[in-house]
């Protein structure tokens, strides 16, 4: 049992509640096959990623159905759970494999940043970290000193979207979200949506209806030194009373999207944004900036 459950935020006053992270990650392991070698590690490199993902094993009594990809295309697999853990939208999940460096920070940037966020998902209004943890050692500590690899980032988030034209009115959503780095260069991005006794924590203002993740996570694995596969689990409810039929196909089509505007950023080579900020980070390694509770000499 984890002892910590409610951690300092960088905002005075504001204390960020922590899942069971055992049980959270658990979740993601079993919906996610790439999530699991993550963690597991050992799945990099030529033969590594998909190649080595256990798919035999489906959630308890659940049989994923393929709707979407195509062998050969970047996007090649996307799959349904419809009603997943009985709580009404489908559990989705996309897989592709993709060219350039493989850096969970930057392909956070395509959920988290605003800019980038619009680049792929017209709707968004804005999207942003409320309340980063005070201390990542926090978090750490929490998750069981690097069962889950090293946390690199944790906050709560705030997105808001705009109206769409079929008819879905604005929502906004409030969640715990956090970003993992493995030794062998797999990364790990999920999300959770936060319960109701944190709506104190929303930004002031008129309230939408609420859309909820009941589940979201980004698992990156190296498969050489520029490529990489990525896979995204996403339980969506838009709240409301739209049919799920209705609602999954828009959010299916967004997040294919996601990896057609993502994939010229990690591969632009020389001289591109991407690798200006690698050269950077590198410099920045050197000098040790941050010192992980994990990496103690």
């Amino acid at each position: 049992p984890t002892l910590q459950r409610t951690t300092p935020s960088k905002t005075e006053g504001v204390e960020i509640e922590l899942p069971d992270f055992d049980e959270f990650f658990g979740r993601i392991q079993a919906v996610s096959p790439l999530a699991k070698l993550a963690i597991q590690g050992g799945g990099t490199g030529e033969g590594g990623g998909f190649a080595a993902v256990d798919d035999e094993t489906a959630p308890a009594g659940k049989k994923w159905k393929k709707v979407g990809g195509r062998k050969g295309q970047m996007v090649h697999q996307i799959d349904r759970i419809d009603n997943f853990r009985n709580l009404g939208p489908p559990l989705l999940r996309w897989r592709a494999s993709m060219e350039g460096p493989c850096h969970g920070m930057k392909f956070a940037e395509f959920i988290m940043d605003t800019q980038r966020r619009q680049s792929w998902d017209p709707q968004i209004d804005n999207v942003c970290e409320l309340y980063p943890i005070n201390d990542l050692d926090a978090a750490n500590i929490a998750m069981g000193f690097g069962k889950y690899g090293d946390c690199l980032k944790l906050g709560v988030g705030y997105t808001l979207t705009k109206a769409h034209p079929i008819g879905i009115s604005p929502r906004e959503q409030l969640t715990l979200c956090g970003i993992q780095n493995f030794d062998d260069g797999s990364h790990l991005i999920w999300g959770t949506e936060l319960e109701e006794w944190h709506d104190h924590l929303l930004p002031a203002g008129e309230r939408m209806a609420r859309a909820r993740s009941h589940l979201f996570s980004i698992a990156l694995v190296p498969t050489g030194e520029d490529s990489f596969d990525a896979e995204y689990s996403l339980q969506l409810d838009f709240g409301g009373n739209l049919p799920h039929w209705m609602t999954a196909p828009l959010v299916l089509d967004s997040v294919k999207g996601m990896f057609s505007v993502a994939q010229p950023f990690f591969n632009a080579g020389e001289g591109s944004e991407l690798d200006e900020f690698l050269k950077e980070e590198k410099g920045r390694e050197k000098f040790g900036d941050r010192n992980s509770i994990l990496f103690t000499p």
